[in-house]
């Protein structure tokens, strides 16, 4: 799954690509109501890495800070810090995301831990994009805890969580399965989804196969279907799943109907 961002790569290793021709996949989201697809071509979903740093300071009473190395303090700076990269350092036209999710430190009110860990997300459009993110991430990480007096180990090589390249569909794939898409669910109900921030490790198997990735609609507010996929109350209407169902195999037997007659 997308999750690990390993799946795609795996099952490309398997030879899953051999001899085909075009791919397609559906991602349901709360976004549009039961039914509707969208999709764009060209760049739609933003590639992502991972950062986790542990800054290390020197632990002691919190009475007495000036006997310490307060890592709690640069490890704070640097989360703030983080935010200009993109506030002040990116184009606004150009669409990059920084976000800390998780901080960890220390076990009790009046004690400062010898060490604080935070971990995050970054997100961008461009592979130049992505590559500046991550050289200034592991900067302004090491400069804030050199500041405050502290050591940062810095792990951005994906081990963890592998990177994840952006999602660009085939302008080709995608004009077909949008045309399949209104066939079956209606014009009104086919969109130009914007651009999403999210990532998809089937942008992987885009790198080897012309294809496209589209998302349908599950929102449904009478049975509360209206949460995003990582939320606890996430739910879906499965009136949907023909749906997502149907595109799919209109898109295979459609595509291969037509690559047969160019062959003939």
């Amino acid at each position: 799954a997308e999750e690990r961002g390993e799946g795609a790569k795996d099952m490309i290793k398997e030879g899953v690509l051999e001899n085909v021709e075009a791919i397609f996949g559906l991602h349901v989201v709360h976004r549009y109501p039961v039914g509707v697809a969208a999709a764009r071509p060209g760049e739609f979903l933003a590639g992502c890495g991972s950062f986790k740093a542990k800054i290390s300071g020197k632990g002691g009473h919190a009475a007495t800070p000036q006997n310490s190395i307060d890592p709690i303090l640069a490890v704070s700076t640097s989360v703030i810090s983080l935010q200009s990269i993109v506030s002040r350092e990116t184009d606004p036209l150009d669409s990059q995301v920084v976000s800390v999710g998780m901080i960890q430190g220390g076990t009790a009110y009046n004690v400062i831990p010898d060490s604080a860990t935070i971990a995050g997300t970054f997100r961008t459009f461009s592979k130049k994009g992505f590559y500046a993110l991550r050289e200034r991430i592991q900067e302004v990480i090491k400069a804030q805890a050199a500041v405050h007096r502290c050591s940062a180990e810095i792990d951005i090589s994906g081990r963890e969580h592998p990177t994840i390249h952006p999602t660009v569909n085939d302008e080709r794939i995608y004009e077909h399965v949008r045309r399949i898409s209104s066939e079956i669910v209606g014009e009104e109900n086919t969109m130009l989804a914007p651009y999403f921030m999210g990532s998809e490790d089937f942008a992987f198997y885009l790198e080897k196969v012309p294809g496209s990735f589209f998302v349908l609609g599950i929102r449904n507010e009478k049975i509360g279907a209206m949460y995003p996929p990582h939320s606890p109350y996430f739910t879906i209407d499965e009136d949907v799943l023909p749906i997502g169902a149907a595109i799919h195999s209109a898109f295979a037997y459609s595509y291969l109907s037509n690559s047969t007659k160019k062959a003939q």
